[in-house]
Parts: structure tokens; C-alpha cells; sequence
């Protein structure tokens, strides 16, 4: 059996670690190089609430817009209600996503609980998994307005060659985006399910340099 350098797994949580959030709006740059905020940090990589941006946002559901660096993620969303909310307790992603392809990511429909008023203050949550099996943050504040039109098609749409599946599915040659629909078991920011995918996914990528 071949030897596996250190230096190996030492980069695999470095490779294109991060993310950025396009729309809604992110609470603030959380890759900027002069602040101390960090996407390690749950639950918002370190960034305050109140710190600037804030998106009206559509109450009958709408898109996120995400810029990815990994070369796949596994991708969920969340969402927690009132001023400065501390509890990301609705999942807007109950199916676990797996995005394959680094660049623009957008997700359309998401779907919004229908006890939710216009006016309603609120912050989604975007968690991410690598190949390091640790989790990344961002949050954008919203205020949710019956007024707001969602995202055309044109402006929601996929890099080429960035495409997701729902985990535990099979994988098609569509380019579409999955839809997620609401399940009985939704998944909080740390759920099970994704800590299991991801760890089963990262066991494997070392079994199989091991055997080279």
C-alpha cells in the first residue's frame, strides 16, 4: 500500500473553501480581507446582525443565488424568523442538495411557510459541505414583501457545468435546478443527514488514495 502524504489531507479543507451569497443580498462580505468574520463560524460566519445589507425578499417564495468555489457541496438552506434570529429552525431545503461544479448556483421556489406576514423580518442561513466535512456560513437578512417580484429566469440561472441533484437520488444529464419540496423531516443546520453524507463521502476519498 502506497504511503499518503500528510500534506494531503493538511489541503483538502483548503482547496476553493468558501462561498459567497448573491441574492438575497449577505449580511456583509465575509471574505473581505480587513475584518475578523470568518465562514467557520456558526451561524453566520461571524457577522452581526445589523451589520448592513438587508433584502426585500418575495413572501410567496423565491430564488438564492449563490457564487461556489468547490468543485461540488453538498447545500442546504435555512431560515429563521423575527429581528436577529438566532434559531434557523425551517429548512427551505428538507432534501439535501448536491451541487457538482464550481461558479453561479441558483435555486428557484424555494418554498415559504405560509404563517409568514408581509413586513415579516427574517434571515436565511446557507450552509455548505466539502471535502473537508466541516460546515460553512453565510446569512442574509430579508424583510418579506408581497410586492417583490421574484428573479427572472434570466438573471436566476447556472454557470456552465454547475448542476445538482437531491441526495439519494440518481444523477441526470438535466442542467436543471431540483425544486425542493417539503418533507416530514426537515433538516436543521447541524442535522444528521448531512453530517452522515459528508462523512461517508470524505471516508471514501481516503479509501480510495489509499489504495493508489
Amino acid at each position: 500500500m502506497r504511503a499518503v502524504p500528510l500534506a494531503l489531507f493538511s489541503g483538502v479543507g483548503l482547496v476553493s473553501a468558501h462561498f459567497q451569497v448573491d441574492y438575497p443580498a449577505w449580511r456583509a462580505d465575509s471574505l473581505a480581507e480587513n475584518t475578523t468574520y470568518d465562514q467557520w463560524d456558526y451561524p453566520c460566519a461571524g457577522v452581526p446582525y445589523g451589520t448592513g445589507n438587508k433584502t426585500e425578499w418575495p413572501i410567496q417564495g423565491a430564488s438564492v443565488a449563490l457564487d461556489l468555489h468547490h468543485p461540488w457541496t453538498y447545500l442546504y438552506i435555512n431560515l429563521g424568523l423575527g429581528e436577529n434570529a438566532t434559531n434557523f429552525n425551517i429548512s427551505l431545503t428538507p432534501q439535501l442538495l448536491n451541487v457538482t461544479g464550481s461558479g453561479n448556483f441558483c435555486i428557484t421556489d424555494l418554498p415559504i411557510p405560509s404563517t409568514i406576514a408581509d413586513g415579516q423580518a427574517g434571515t436565511i442561513q446557507v450552509v455548505t459541505n466539502g471535502q473537508s466535512g466541516s460546515a460553512l456560513y453565510n446569512c442574509a437578512d430579508i424583510v418579506f414583501r408581497s410586492s417583490v417580484q421574484a428573479l427572472s429566469d434570466g438573471t436566476c440561472a447556472n454557470s456552465t457545468g454547475v448542476t445538482a441533484t437531491i441526495v439519494g437520488q440518481a444523477a441526470t444529464s438535466s442542467s436543471s435546478t431540483p425544486t425542493p419540496t417539503p418533507n416530514s423531516a426537515p433538516v436543521g443546520a447541524l442535522g444528521s443527514v448531512p453530517r452522515v453524507a459528508v462523512l461517508g463521502t470524505v471516508i471514501a476519498l481516503i479509501q480510495g488514495v489509499m489504495m493508489l
